[in-house]
């Protein structure tokens, strides 16, 4: 059968959309989340150690001819690799140590005795998780979520001194700029991104009950918590010094809810930018060969921030799931963690296609000036708050009854505003100031609060 009638037959076969209606857009990310690509790193993992064990002296160097051979497959792994390490589990039971009897049969090692020395199933597989976790996080994760943060400084750049109208409870607020809502995204989503650039993941190398005592036992004399310490650092990972079994994943857990945090900042703008569309303030791009609607020709339908929105939800449910389960384990482990170990990549991608979908409306969406000036200015009401205020800077008493007495729950017009002026017992300039007021030009620091978003997120993107 041809490569890729037996890709388009899996994926339709596909159990989740992941694999099949998205898999195309996705399947690179099973570099960090497949079987493949954790068998890969459990070997990795393996010869990172005997590179570390080699370097004690506690064991004869390795031949130049060995080092060759582990240098080989810390950067060859094939498909081939992967189906004999699934054979030899068949029999074994056991995929960790599958990978150790592979090594064996491939390394060639005078010394074979060296592969997973002292170790226990965990101390690799902690390793192996981190490792793919800071892959996708290098790799994938922080470039889509910095495409993301260049996209909305583009629209704060491009809009900031645009009058917006603005809503709380639904109805009309003291008016912003379409810039300055779309910098309140900009710059919540920068301070998560600055942590997860500077995260550093926390693992384990400690033996079968974290104690060291098996390498211990072998070599009484020798430092094996420096040993750790040091190997862990040189990978750029925090040592997690007192475990049981297992390491206790709170590091996981940590990355997870920094995830998840995108998740729900993105999951806010889906919301925010879907209503706006729906009050005509902002407008999508017609795609001309799309269709919105089976019946309804004229649709132009917010899909992409709807699909976002329902793959982001799916993806703050399964993180909240997997950060709950993940910190607990009986005793010094259970293997209930494994499974849902094996979730991860699952929750990470629902929310990386989540960004994806905002990311391509985002690129269609447009401010439809003309309307939010003319919903602005048919709200002359809204100068209630500047007036109010202006009013209680000349000492009138209490103005803010007076302008609620006049507007609320009622149809104010410009003349209606005026005549109220006009009977102020306050100085005439004042009362011009007062009269010059527009909606639209009321604005406040808006420009200016996007100047300085633009500049931080600049920074910190080196833009």
């Amino acid at each position: 059968m041809p490569t890729e009638k037996f890709e388009a037959d899996n994926m339709a076969m596909a159990i989740s959309p992941l694999d099949g209606r998205y898999g195309n857009r996705l399947k690179h990310l099973g570099q960090y989340f497949s079987e493949f690509a954790l068998m890969r790193m459990r070997v990795k993992t393996e010869l990172l150690f005997l590179d570390a064990l080699n370097e004690t002296g506690l064991f004869p160097p390795f031949t130049a001819e060995e080092k060759k051979q582990i240098d080989y497959f810390k950067d060859h792994f094939s498909q081939r690799d992967y189906q004999r390490i699934k054979e030899i589990e068949k029999t074994l039971n056991h995929d960790v140590k599958s990978c150790e009897v592979f090594l064996r049969e491939n390394l060639g090692l005078r010394h074979p005795n060296m592969i997973h020395f002292g170790l226990t199933s965990e101390d690799v597989n902690n390793l192996s998780y981190t490792l793919l976790f800071r892959e996708y996080l290098q790799k994938e994760q922080l470039p889509q979520l910095k495409q993301v943060l260049e996209t909305l400084l583009n629209m704060v750049r491009q809009w900031k001194d645009t009058p917006f109208p603005a809503r709380t409870h639904g109805q009309m607020a003291s008016p912003t700029t379409a810039g300055k809502e779309m910098a309140v995204y900009l710059n919540r989503l920068l301070r998560v991104y600055r942590k997860l650039k500077t995260f550093r993941f926390p693992a384990k190398l400690n033996g079968a009950t974290g104690n060291f005592s098996a390498l211990k036992a072998a070599f009484p004399e020798f430092d094996w918590i420096a040993f750790s310490r040091d190997f862990l650092q040189k990978h750029e990972l925090e040592p997690n010094l007192a475990t049981t079994q297992i390491e206790d994943h709170d590091g996981w857990a940590d990355y997870l809810n920094l995830s998840k945090q995108i998740n729900n900042i993105v999951l806010d703008l889906d919301r925010d930018v879907w209503l706006y569309l729906t009050l005509g303030y902002l407008i999508l791009e017609a795609d001309r060969a799309a269709v919105g609607s089976s019946t309804m020709p004229h649709k132009v339908n917010p899909i992409n921030f709807e699909n976002s929105e329902g793959n982001a939800q799916i993806s703050v449910a399964l993180i909240n799931g997997l950060v709950d389960k993940l910190s607990n384990s009986r005793l010094q482990r259970d293997l209930s963690d494994s499974t849902v170990t094996r979730n991860i990549g699952v929750a990470l991608a629902h929310g990386y296609l989540a960004l994806q979908e905002t990311l391509r409306g985002l690129k269609k969406l447009q401010v439809n000036s003309a309307y939010c000036l003319k919903e602005l200015e048919n709200h002359p009401e809204l100068l209630a708050e500047p007036i109010q205020t202006v009013l209680r800077k000349e000492g009138v008493e209490d103005p803010y009854s007076l302008l609620k007495e006049m507007t609320r729950g009622q149809r104010v017009t410009r003349e209606d505003l005026n005549r109220f002026i006009d009977g102020l017992n306050v100085a005439r300039d004042v009362k011009e100031r007062l009269k010059n007021l527009r909606v639209s030009r009321y604005i406040g620091d808006a420009p200016r609060i996007c100047e300085m978003v633009i500049e931080l997120a600049e920074k910190e993107l080196g833009l």
